[in-house]
């Protein structure tokens, strides 16, 4: 529902999502058009100036992303052309979850916890842009495609995390009530913070649920937890939504370890991811 479709692969199940939809969800004014090899383009023009392109394939994953400002100066987001030439643009969907077949074990966390997770109500604002500037915790190997990032969980453990556990949600609800909106203030002065440091910023926002329920629809329902986070950031706070991702992991990863009913693990995080992405140079002029 919702654009979204869920694919089973052996005992897990991934949540994909059409990203133009997504994106018009997002920012209303956004036009669609379709390009050559089955692409599509979605673009939007900022209060700046700026016309931001998002590239989709058939399958609706993001090809890439890039902004374009009135001077000539272009700042690349991500491009996964690389990745999925060789797939190919006009696969089907089940492909989106080639990034759980990476052979990747769990890093080691050298780290105090308490910085590697770190727990938003605790931490200081330059507690919150340190986690928001911060390289990997160990070194990769290469750049990776947004789809491996999204969907291997040891790879995306290689990110510190913020755990935004003063925005929570009723049991079955993604709404974020207007009295949270405050709640949301600090990250996103923290992120804006980053971006104006580097422009080509990209963070995933992470939904997540309980164990209520069935695994399908607490995939659907976590990711609409992430997006309205997104939402509340990109229309309260004016983080660009060009700078942020999400994705919904149901209760995949439980905070508290139980098949109850639990708000703790009704919950929403945040990751740069960055440093992982393909941005062939970043910004450019």
């Amino acid at each position: 529902s919702g654009n979204r479709t869920i694919i089973k692969q052996g005992n897990r199940f991934i949540m994909h999502k059409n990203e133009a939809a997504n994106i018009q969800r997002l920012y209303p004014g956004a036009r669609t058009m379709p390009l050559r090899g089955g692409l599509k383009q979605t673009v939007y023009t900022r209060k700046d100036g700026v016309r931001i392109v998002s590239e989709v394939d058939g399958a609706g994953r993001i090809v890439r992303r890039y902004g374009q400002a009135p001077g000539g100066r272009r700042i690349v987001y991500l491009d996964n052309r690389r990745f999925y030439r060789n797939l190919g643009f006009g696969v089907g969907i089940a492909a989106v979850g080639i990034g759980v077949a990476l052979a990747l074990s769990r890093p080691a966390v050298a780290m105090p916890r308490e910085r590697y997770i770190v727990d938003y109500d605790r931490a200081s604002d330059d507690d919150l842009y340190e986690v928001l500037i911060a390289p990997p915790i160990e070194r990769l190997e290469r750049a990776y495609s947004l789809d491996e990032i999204r969907y291997s969980q040891p790879l995306r453990e290689r990110l510190r995390r913020i755990d935004l556990d003063s925005i929570t949600f009723e049991l079955g609800s993604f709404e974020i009530t207007e009295d949270q909106y405050s709640k949301l203030e600090r990250i996103a002065r923290a992120m804006g913070r980053a971006i104006d440091k580097n422009p080509a910023e990209v963070f995933l926002i992470e939904g997540h649920t309980d164990a209520v329920g069935t695994p399908e629809d607490n995939l659907s329902l976590s990711d609409r937890r992430a997006e309205a986070v997104a939402r509340v950031l990109s229309e309260q706070f004016s983080i660009p939504i060009e700078n942020l991702v999400t994705q919904g992991y149901g209760e995949q990863d439980l905070k508290v370890p139980t098949d109850g009913p639990e708000r703790a693990n009704r919950r929403v995080a945040v990751r740069r991811i960055t440093p992982m992405l393909s941005q062939e140079g970043g910004e450019e002029r």
